[in-house]
């Protein structure tokens, strides 16, 4: 079934379907990155076909927000909750999360009018993967294995609070 998910909603531009190497680094993880989401449930997207009815999480490369074309626009139940911001291996990612979040505030407001969905922010290379959830009480980024899958993002976004903030309730652990 992942195969026929990968062939059928990646389009790979230029001549990466040939078999040929990529020209920029970003290139190489941003393939890495298709087949990824792929694998994690995501149906991959161009920005020129998009179609967030397709799939319950559409990943759609390259969506221009005033800040500049985001690498992914995450989609969740046709509704915008997040962004992928690519960089090539070896590249420092911890530095990228401000650009992130500028994705994030900067995407057309009609593709999800709510703040309280724009929130999940990943920057990652083919190698490796940051996650950040703005609506943490102090949001900071950690490393993942995967990208979550698109159900455990809508089950993010229909909790009125997010893990991090409960476990500040916890009461004192008495020793």
């Amino acid at each position: 079934e992942c195969h026929l998910r990968l062939q059928s909603c990646i389009r790979l531009p230029g001549n990466y379907a040939d078999g040929m190497t990529a020209f920029h680094p970003e290139d190489k993880a941003r393939t890495a990155i298709d087949q990824r989401l792929a694998l994690c449930g995501w149906t991959v997207q161009s920005r020129d076909q998009i179609n967030l009815g397709a799939a319950p999480g559409v990943a759609v490369r390259e969506l221009a927000t005033a800040s500049g074309p985001a690498d992914y626009a995450l989609f969740v139940d046709r509704r915008f909750c997040g962004v992928i911001e690519v960089k090539a291996a070896g590249t420092t990612l911890s530095g990228f999360s401000d650009q992130a979040a500028r994705y994030i505030a900067d995407v057309p407001r009609f593709l999800g009018a709510d703040p309280k969905n724009r929130r999940f922010e990943y920057v990652a290379s083919d190698t490796e993967v940051l996650f950040r959830d703005l609506a943490d009480p102090e949001p900071r980024s950690r490393r993942v294995f995967a990208f979550h899958r698109p159900e455990t993002l809508f089950h993010w976004l229909g909790e009125p609070e997010t893990l991090r903030a409960r476990l500040r309730r916890m009461p004192p652990l008495v020793t």
